[in-house]
């Protein structure tokens, strides 16, 4: 008799051919050529992070905080193992159905409330409560107990508590409440400023509306995950037009900021005077205020304190919008956890953070409240449908033995700025030759000689703000078809006509990078053309390595790579997926 996977005998094997195995150590395989593919991923992005996506089989991982998140924005255990059963090749295993249900059933057995004017943690279980006052990270944030049921917090350890309770294991459920901070008259428009109608897309207006929750306890913090260009400025004002108070909006960079100003001015009824930016050019205070994370975490000396803290206290906030909320520097963390009388929104692409800070994210900012898978919105029409492609080039035989003696990260590097990308680059330039197209490379030097090879513009740190905002209206109206940009051009830049991006090189395996780089051209397009994703990678080397890294993002999205050979796009022997899906030919 055929053995299961995870022990014990297995009575007839093919009487049931689910797409994937579940695991006794919370992973599970899934079989990508499988029927039922499409609809198992899809369940399982709920409830699971894919950890290894190669050609056949993809490895995804149930975890306490990815079913945290998911307890969080409504999935239930019987959910996730009615998708387990549905879609499992095996029965699953036992251990398994007691951990989902034991960990989903861990978020909200702790409560904290706010009982005249002190916060208080309560449990109906008083074994529980009295076992996390005991532990040694949470014993600091109490000032006694008061029953059996119910334990006092310190002053001031609301945030810093819940942050310690998540690394314990027990998530408590924060139905405190919020200070309704200065009120604000606010609206969205009917028709934009310049006379377009406006109004929320459906998924934008859910999401405002389950993260406010009706203004009750259970709503007022947490996260909402969308792609790059399904709009979620819009989610933000969707919010700040729910809870109608001052808000503060904190973003990635200079261009960020003033990308929001001008989309508040244009959709809201808010007048000029009612907003400001916050950076390190202007340093205005206002209703809405709009922020740098650099500004609020710059500092002279790694010794002082964070000048700019003082903007969380600057302003009756109700309402802290952050965006691209994986991004947030580690010191804000610190501020949040002293403010979570505020109501938080976290804006982002990913909840996958570089540092591994997630369970931060969760405790401090908000758990997940609300998402939908990118392939939806694209077939909705809501984002740009796209192709993406691997683009897999040699190591030049010069650069062999260098590469073989230097170090791992010297080894990415020499990978990375493979000189024969550049003819790749070449060939994808004549091939998109009518299209909008940006290319993207993390090191300095590969960017330049991009460049100076083929005459683009460029936008990298150092160049100002005034000269890129210029850059990017000439690529909006046309002036201007390709550009180059470094690593700035990962946040916030508002390119809808950008069709089509080049990758040279990212930062080592980062999948929060991919997810923007992609985001960059999937605006929807007005005749409905694909978008098109270009890596360029150097095959058997670290740079390789990296890049299947990056790819997890993609895939965890419903995206399938194709891989090319160099030789195929120098030779023009490779047709893009939407002229040869038309009949293209080379």
């Amino acid at each position: 008799m055929p053995r299961s996977p995870h022990g014990g005998v297995e009575t007839p094997v093919n009487t049931r051919r689910g797409p994937a195995i579940v695991q006794a150590d919370m992973t599970i395989l899934l079989e990508v050529d499988h029927p039922d593919y499409e609809p198992a991923r899809d369940a399982l992005a709920s409830f699971a992070e894919l950890v290894k996506s190669p050609e056949h089989i993809h490895t995804y991982r149930v975890s306490p905080l990815s079913l945290w998140n998911a307890a969080a924005s409504g999935v239930t255990a019987a959910n996730v193992l009615d998708a387990l059963e549905r879609f499992s090749r095996y029965d699953v295993p036992p251990l398994v159905k007691s951990e989902v249900a034991e960990y989903i059933s861990r978020y909200g057995r702790l409560e904290l409330e706010e009982r005249g004017g002190e916060f208080v943690l309560t449990s109906r279980d008083a074994t529980l409560l009295k076992l996390v006052t005991q532990q040694k990270s949470a014993a600091p944030y109490f000032a006694g107990m008061l029953d059996d049921h119910t334990a006092l917090l310190a002053k001031g350890a609301r945030g810093w508590l819940k942050q310690a309770l998540v690394k314990i294991g027990f998530p408590v459920e924060d139905l405190a409440g919020y200070t309704p901070g200065a009120p604000l008259a606010l609206k969205l428009r009917d028709a934009t400023a310049g006379g377009k109608p406006f109004g929320l897309r459906r998924y934008q207006q859910q999401a405002g509306e389950i993260f406010y929750a009706g203004g009750g306890p259970r709503g007022g913090s947490g996260v909402v995950v969308l792609p790059c260009g399904a709009c979620k400025t819009i989610v933000g004002m969707a919010a700040m037009a729910l809870t109608q108070c001052h808000t503060l909006v904190l973003t990635a960079n200079v261009v960020a900021v003033r990308q929001w100003i001008r989309e508040l001015l244009d959709k809201t009824s808010l007048k000029p005077e009612q907003v400001a930016e916050y950076t390190g050019d202007a340093k205005g205070i206002a209703p809405v205020t709009v922020a740098t994370y650099q500004i609020v975490t710059y500092r002279k000396r790694k010794s002082e304190e964070y000048p700019h803290f003082e903007i969380f206290r600057k302003g009756d906030w109700g309402l802290i919008i952050y965006d691209e909320v994986h991004l947030l520097p580690a010191p804000v963390f610190r501020a949040t956890a002293e403010i979570q009388g505020r109501r938080r929104l976290g804006l982002t692409a990913t909840l996958v953070r570089e540092d591994g800070a997630e369970e931060d994210v969760f405790s401090l900012v908000g758990p997940k409240r609300y998402d939908v898978p990118w392939r939806e919105l694209e077939k909705q029409g809501w984002i740009a449908e796209a192709d993406c492609t691997e683009v897999r080039v040699d190591l030049p035989a010069e650069q062999r033995m260098p590469y073989v003696m230097a170090g791992q990260r010297d080894q990415y590097r020499i990978a990375a700025e493979n000189h024969l990308k550049l003819d790749v680059l070449d060939a994808l330039l004549q091939l998109h030759a009518g299209d909008q197209v940006l290319v993207i490379t993390q090191y300095l030097d590969q960017l330049r000689e991009a460049a100076r090879r083929f005459n683009l513009p460029v936008i990298e740190g150092k160049t100002p703000t005034r000269q890129r905002e210029d850059l990017y209206a000439r690529f909006r109206n046309g002036e201007v078809r390709a550009l180059a940009v470094s690593k700035v051009g990962n946040f916030a830049i508002d390119l809808p006509d950008a069709n089509v991006m080049v990758q040279l090189s990212g930062t080592f395996g980062s999948r929060q990078e991919e997810a923007q780089r992609l985001g960059r051209i999937l605006r929807p397009k007005t005749d409905g053309s694909l978008a098109h994703f270009y890596t360029v990678i150097t095959r058997e080397s670290r740079d390789q390595d990296f890049g299947a890294n990056r790819q997890l993002f993609l895939v965890e999205q419903g995206y399938r790579y194709a891989v090319v050979d160099a030789k195929d796009v120098l030779e023009a022997r490779f047709v893009p997926a939407q002229r040869a899906a038309a009949g293209a030919t080379p």
